[in-house]
């Protein structure tokens, strides 16, 4: 199983940026009917043409597959008001809705979209009746709005509506859960198509499966994308040479850099927080072993030793620990290593074997491939207390990867006897498949905030 999942972290690449024919398409497995009902009524558009995107559409959707929201069909909202001002409160409450967005969508004489849109509070504005009073600065009664959560205009070209879709969306996810969203992101995954010139194919898109793009294509495998922490760059391994060699690339040159062509195994590579160094996994000394590589410098550290094996390297969101697997207990199980001193500790200890592991942002919590009799599947230990929580029990699940704001996780899977990339909410609630209609998708990558 460790081999296999070696060989999983090396890639290949070749040719240039160009649209890909497919795009991911999300399938709502689980979760719906334990989100918070929310209302996205349908911005009113104010043109005589068809509007080029629905933003309405594209928040309802955004905010269903974070797993946290269930909009309300617009066949069940009680009216469609375009303003705060025309919200009937008891109306919405009485539906189980606490929040609505709403706005309209104008163009002006240049040909770019204005887009007017409010939050409001429903329950806040059933107790006020939409109006309540506050001290001014100089000490008078005035009225405030205060269930108006807040209240934007934007001004958008046709090309980026989708885009500013994604940041409503962020705006609303932030303001209703504390947290930030992460609609505007992007994931990086292979494309295996056994019948094409190129079987191997690089892909970016939005974290959606829109604005799908081939940025890589070979004639041999292609696997294990990371992000760059500014989000232009991809490493990934390559044996265009006769062997795996790790490259940089920038998605919107394709500049290429090799990094790394040592003898035998060069694989695994995985940007640290600030952007500075690469850990990655050589066997140049006979075993794999964890290093990591200053890419200014290109100085190589050697972090793990020994007989064993060590892999899957993954940086601590402090940069100063990486976390490993390692077979040096027999089975592979999950490790942690301080890189000033090399101080190295086991994590795991649930499960027959523990792999791939990735750290959320926020520290708290190991997102592994954890190994039960149920087979392989995703799982979340507590780093505190060492609980484990299974989050999948779909077939075969490897290659996590976090969303930047830690609520969902990105990963491979078995469905209907094909490679495809589902997705699971941090508490494993909420569950979606994101099958490609071309071909086999493994290796997925979650982009940095962008």
């Amino acid at each position: 199983m460790l081999k296999r999942l070696i060989i999983g972290c090396i890639l290949v690449c070749a040719s240039s940026m160009q649209y890909a024919n497919a795009v991911l398409e999300l399938i709502i497995t689980d979760g719906i009917n334990s989100a918070r009902p929310i209302a996205i009524v349908p911005f009113k558009w104010e043109g005589s043409a068809p509007l080029p995107q629905d933003v309405s559409a594209v928040i309802s959707s955004d905010l269903q597959r974070s797993g946290k929201f269930s909009p309300i069909p617009t066949s069940k909202m009680p009216q469609t008001p375009y303003t705060e001002a025309q919200v009937k409160f008891d109306a919405w409450t009485g539906v189980g809705v606490d929040a609505l967005l709403t706005g309209s969508i104008t163009q002006n004489a240049e040909g770019n979209y204005v887009i007017n849109y409010q939050l409001v509070d429903v329950v806040r504005g059933q107790l006020t009746q939409g109006q309540s009073k506050s001290l001014s600065s100089d000490g008078q009664l005035v009225l405030s709005k205060d269930h108006v959560l807040f209240s934007k205009v934007a001004t958008v070209p046709a090309k980026r509506l989708r885009e500013y879709a994604h940041r409503i969306s962020d705006l609303v996810y932030e303001q209703l859960t504390g947290e930030k969203g992460a609609f505007l992101t992007r994931i990086a995954y292979v494309v295996v198509n056994d019948k094409d010139a190129y079987p191997y194919q690089l892909r970016v898109a939005d974290y959606d499966g829109y604005n799908e793009r081939l940025v890589l294509r070979s004639k041999q495998p292609l696997m294990s994308p990371s992000w760059s922490p500014d989000g232009k760059t991809l490493a990934y391994v390559s044996f265009q040479n006769g062997q795996a060699e790790i490259f940089l690339m920038n998605i919107y040159t394709g500049t290429r850099d090799k990094i790394t062509s040592f003898p035998r195994h060069n694989g695994a590579p995985k940007f640290s927080p600030d952007g500075k160094q690469l850990a990655l996994v050589l066997s140049k000394t006979g075993s794999l072993q964890v290093y990591t590589l200053d890419l200014a410098t290109r100085k190589l550290s050697q972090i793990t030793s020994g007989r064993s094996n060590n892999t899957e390297p993954f940086w601590h969101p402090d940069g100063k620990s990486l976390i490993f697997t390692s077979d040096r207990g027999g089975q592979p199980q999950i490790y942690q290593v301080n890189l000033s001193d090399r101080a190295t500790t086991r994590l795991t200890w649930q499960g027959s074997q523990n792999l791939g592991g990735q750290i959320t942002p926020d520290g708290r919590f190991l997102i592994m491939v954890n190994r039960s009799n149920s087979g392989f599947n995703l799982a979340k230990q507590d780093l505190e207390t060492g609980s484990v929580q299974v989050l999948t029990k779909t077939l075969l699940d490897e290659s996590p990867s976090i969303a930047p704001n830690g609520g969902m996780v990105i990963y491979s899977s078995i469905y209907d006897k094909a490679n495809v990339l589902s997705m699971v909410s941090i508490d494993g609630r909420f569950k979606a498949r994101l099958p490609a209609t071309n071909g086999r998708v493994r290796a997925p990558a979650w982009s940095p905030f962008l």
